[in-house]
Order: structure tokens, then C-alpha cells, then sequence
């Protein structure tokens, strides 16, 4: 079945040029002139994908964005605005468009725009084969608490969208796991996912990377380099932590956002990037701009729609399947077979506050899963960086002599942490998984299955911690 566009727009060689282009692409086309005639067609004719302008005789055109999405929320409709006009834009994006292209029209950039609304208007169905290609271990959005069904749901509609979307949580929360969800349901779905923490780059390198460079462009530019925006061509770009990027590179990036083009360092060139842009920070985004860490332009243009992800503090009921699901992929990493919790240990965990969120859960399980006895993890094996508010213990490492050893060494550190910016929870684990590894082989003299039976785990358990930490 031949897919079906409707053009709105009130200049007759406006009109005629996109029903050339669609022509080309094998499209059919009807055209309307203004609101009135828009919305009868719309009443009496199927189409797969709209395509209005913003100003029309009798409206403009987010009126009938807003139109569609009432009465025919599942097509997609998108808008065409006039050059630099970058809050017109917003507020279709806002209104519910899938997209804008600015005039004059580039055509490729039409044609792509255009692709990417026609999947959604014509999905490709779910074989059994595709269903196989899912991992168990695949990472996903886990729980059925309310607020988990309503971020799911919220992302369900967002990927239907290519408005830039700010996702908004702490850290640890899984931010990351929402971008790749919009990502993975949105018609994008079969090109890169890239994800890039704008924190972890050193600001010489970071135009580099983002943008990529010519050889020579400077010192060490021995070839030229694709940038993260071209790799991520056709799919989504995830900057994560993008407050940290220089005031300097947030201008260019600005630019990227509302020409759609990139040009590399050393270029003079502009190349067309067809690029969705997903940002997110656990930061504050209006106080950083107070702050003059943000550019206002730019949180403007990252902050169309906001996706706000849940702590894990505010959904505990969704911890069992959330530490069942983490409990069955590190059996599976590590060729084990999987633990299962303790009723006390459930306990405990539904009664900590996990500063760290899911990020944390992961960690205590993993370490949690290497101590334990019988593949069963025990309140003792779960050790907090805090005391949860319940007042359950935050237990350490190994027998009852290795604790009171361990506490009076360290003191009451373990329960009062700063978590400043510097902070890794991660690593703040592994120096006291190293420290308590490095005592018990040391009380052994070096003898790995004493120091197991001491740390309370398997000498097969042992040995996979050693190699890990690089302690072998």
C-alpha cells in the first residue's frame, strides 16, 4: 500500500516542490492551503505523515499539531519553519511534533525526516525471530511500581517524537537505561545508539570528539576522525553529564542542534548529521544556568521535553525483580549458577535507601553473590555504604574475628561518607573488597583456600575476585 502525505502550506511552489520530492520518493500527496482545508481532508482521508507550515491564512501550524495529536494521536506530523526561527520550533516540538525543517528546504534532510515519520506510521511487525535476539541480559527499564509504568509509558510517547529530551535523576537511577529505551522504540531503532559521558573527556579533546577533525588540524591529527555525531548518524546521541561541557564547545554545539550539520576541526566544511539528541545530568539544569555553567540558549534547546527518572528509594516495591533479574545476569556473566536472597537479606534491602540507586543495588549483589555459601546470599553478605534508616548493620567482609579486625582498623568510617563530586561508589567497594582480600591472605600467609574458607567464600570465588580486582 502506497503511503500517503499531506502538505499544508499557503505558497503554491512550496507546495509544488514537496510533492515533487515525495513524488520522487514514491509517495502519494494531496495538498491544503490553509487550516480549514487541512482538517477536512484530515477528517475525510487516511494519511501516513503531515507536513505543514508554521504560518497559514487562517492559524498556524501548531494548531493543527495540536489537532492531529487529538484526533489522530498516531500520526506523525511535522513542521516547517522559517530559517533560525529556533523558539517556533520548540513550541511545535512541545505541541507534539515529530519534527521540523527549517527553510529554505534542504531536500535530503526532507527525505530523511520523512523516512523516519513513515516508520512509525508503518512499524514492521514482531517475528519470533526478533524476539529471540533479545538477551535475558539485555539492560532494561525493570519494575511495575507506579511510577516505573508511568516513565515507560511516558517513553512509549516520547519515541515517537525527535524532540531533544532532557532526562532528569539521580545518579545511578539509570538515566542511561531510559535514552536507550526512547532509542530502542523510536523509529531510529536500527541505527548507532551512542552514548558519551561529557564529563569523562578532557576539554582539549572534547570538539575533537564530539565534531571530529581533519588530519593535521592540530598536534597528534595524523588522520582524520569521525565524531560522536557522525557515528551516531541516523540514530541517537546520548550526552550524558552535559553540563560539563566548555562554555566553548556548548556555542558549537547549539549550532549543530539547529542546522543539523557538523563541521569538523581543521574543516570549513559543514556536513548534514541526521541526529536525535538525548542529554542528561543529575545536576540542577536552571541552577547551572544561574550559575553561568550553562549557556540559557542551549538549556532551551536541550530541555524541550523533560523525562524525570525515578529514585530507587521511591519505588522499593520494585526491588525484588529488580535484584532477581541483577542476581540471574551475573550467573550468567560469570558461568555460575544464580543466587537467590534470603528472606532477612530482602529484608534489608527493601529497608536501605540506596544513595546510589540502581548503580548500587548492582554492586552489593555482585559482591554479595561472591561471598555467599550455597548460592545463598545472607544479611551478612550485604554490605552498605550507610545505615539504613531501619538501622540494619552495615556488615563487612568474612567471619565475626575478620569484622571486629576490619572495624577497628577503619573506625566508623564506613558508616559516615562524604559523597562530594569526587565520590565513586564503585570504587569505594572495591578498596574494601582489596583491603579485606589482601587481610585474610595475609593472616593465611598467602594460602588461597584458608583465605576463602576466612572470607567466607569458595576458593573458585576467590580466584575470579583476585583476577578481577588484579590481586592474582
Amino acid at each position: 500500500m502506497t503511503n500517503r502525505v499531506l502538505i499544508v502550506d499557503d505558497e503554491p511552489d512550496i507546495r509544488e516542490l514537496l510533492e515533487i520530492t515525495l513524488g520522487r520518493m514514491s509517495l502519494e500527496t494531496a495538498s491544503a492551503e490553509n487550516l480549514e482545508s487541512a482538517r477536512r481532508l484530515l477528517s475525510t482521508e487516511q494519511f501516513n505523515l503531515c507536513l505543514t507550515d508554521m504560518r497559514l491564512p487562517d492559524g498556524d501550524g501548531i494548531e493543527l499539531v495540536e489537532f492531529i495529536q487529538t484526533e489522530l494521536n498516531q500520526m506523525p506530523v511535522a513542521v516547517i519553519t522559517a530559517h533560525g526561527s529556533t523558539e517556533t520550533a520548540i513550541k511545535a516540538l512541545k505541541a507534539g511534533a515529530f519534527d521540523f525543517v527549517s527553510k529554505p528546504v534542504d531536500l535530503q534532510i526532507l527525505r530523511d525526516l520523512v523516512n523516519s515519520a513513515l516508520k512509525l506510521s508503518n512499524p514492521p511487525p514482531i517475528s519470533t525471530d526478533s524476539a529471540e535476539k533479545v538477551s535475558p541480559s539485555s539492560p532494561s527499564i525493570t519494575g511495575s511500581s507506579p511510577l516505573i509504568l508511568a516513565l515507560k509509558a511516558q517513553i512509549s510517547k516520547l519515541a515517537r517524537s525527535q524532540a531533544p529530551i532532557y532526562i532528569s535523576g539521580e545518579s545511578g537511577a539509570g538515566k542511561e537505561l531510559a535514552a536507550r529505551a526512547i532509542h530502542e522504540q523510536s523509529s531510529r531503532n536500527e541505527n548507532p545508539f551512542v552514548a558519551v559521558n561529557c564529563g569523562a573527556i578532557p576539554e582539549k579533546l572534547m570538539e575533537s570528539e564530539l565534531f571530529g577533525h581533519l588530519k593535521g588540524s592540530f598536534t597528534g591529527a595524523d588522520q582524520d576522525k569521525q565524531g560522536l555525531f557522525q557515528a551516531a548518524d541516523g540514530g541517537t546521541l546520548f550526552l550524558d553529564e552535559v553540563v560539563d561541557l566548555p562554555l566553548h564547545t556548548q556555542v558549537k554545539l547549539l549550532r549543530v542542534i539547529q542546522e543539523k550539520a557538523v563541521r569538523p576541526v581543521g574543516s570549513q566544511q559543514e556536513q548534514s548529521v541526521d541526529v536525535r539528541l538525548l542529554s542528561a545530568t543529575h545536576k540542577n539544569l536552571a541552577q547551572e544556568v544561574e550559575s553561568g555553567h550553562l549557556r540559557q540558549d542551549l538549556y532551551f534547546r536541550i530541555n524541550v521535553i523533560e523525562l524525570a527518572v525515578p529514585s530507587l528509594r521511591e519505588r522499593k516495591e520494585d526491588i525484588p525483580e529488580l535484584a532477581e533479574n541483577i542476581l540471574r545476569r551475573i550467573a550468567q556473566e560469570n558461568g555460575v549458577e544464580v543466587c537467590q536472597l534470603s528472606i532477612e537479606a530482602m529484608g534489608a534491602l527493601q529497608k536501605y535507601n540506596f544513595p546510589g540507586n540502581v548503580r548500587e543495588l548492582e554492586n552489593i549483589l555482585q559482591r554479595a553473590a561472591t561471598l555467599c555459601e550455597n548460592n545463598i546470599i545472607q544479611e551478612s553478605n550485604l554490605e552498605f555504604i550507610n545505615t539504613p534508616t531501619t538501622e540494619i548493620p552495615a556488615h563487612s567482609i568474612g567471619d565475626t574475628n575478620l569484622e571486629a579486625s576490619d572495624s577497628s582498623k577503619r573506625g566508623a568510617s564506613d558508616t559516615s561518607i562524604e559523597l562530594d563530586e569526587d565520590f565513586s561508589l564503585e570504587k569505594h567497594l572495591e578498596a574494601i573488597e582489596i583491603e579485606a582480600i589482601e587481610r585474610a591472605l595475609e593472616e593465611t600467609r598467602w594460602n588461597k583456600t584458608a583465605a576463602a574458607k576466612k572470607l567466607g567464600m569458595s576458593f573458585r570465588s576467590l580466584r575470579y575476585r583476585l583476577k578481577k580486582l588484579g590481586l592474582d
